[in-house]
């Protein structure tokens, strides 16, 4: 079994391999699974202003990247890969992190109870990001 940077849970030994049972907050493919969904129910209303259908869009497409980025990462040729396509997902979650600011500051999207959380989220995407960034660069 060859070793995979992203992979959470799995485990080998010689003569036994198991999968332990994941725990959704170190799961990061479900996190950013998870996200990717709150990001897509937030921009799938009917937006009527120009403003809002422009800036949900944009919401919708930077916040729905880091999956698929991530995804990308865990097929990844060689280290220096793999830090780029982490690289664009850290990437996609700051333009997400900077929209959703701005949504919450010209309440365009009035009333939506998913900014709390969606902004902590985002930052603690980012964070773990960065680290995963920094750690790979140390084995370059």
């Amino acid at each position: 079994m060859t070793w995979n940077p992203t992979c959470d849970f799995e485990c080998q030994t010689p003569s036994i391999e198991f999968r332990m049972e994941p725990n959704p907050n170190y799961n990061l493919e479900e996190r950013l699974l998870n996200y990717a969904g709150e990001i897509v129910e937030l921009c799938n209303v009917p937006y009527t202003t120009y403003a809002a259908q422009h800036v949900s869009r944009q919401l919708l497409r930077s916040g729905t990247s880091p999956l698929a980025n991530h995804g990308e990462a865990e097929s990844s040729e060689s280290t220096k890969d793999f830090i780029h396509k982490l690289s664009l997902s850290l990437k996609e979650l700051r333009e997400s992190n900077r929209w959703l600011l701005l949504l919450q500051k010209t309440n365009v999207i009035p009333n939506a109870p998913a900014f709390p959380h969606l902004l902590d989220e985002t930052d603690q995407l980012i964070r773990i990001f960065v680290s995963s960034i920094k750690t790979a660069k140390k084995r370059l």
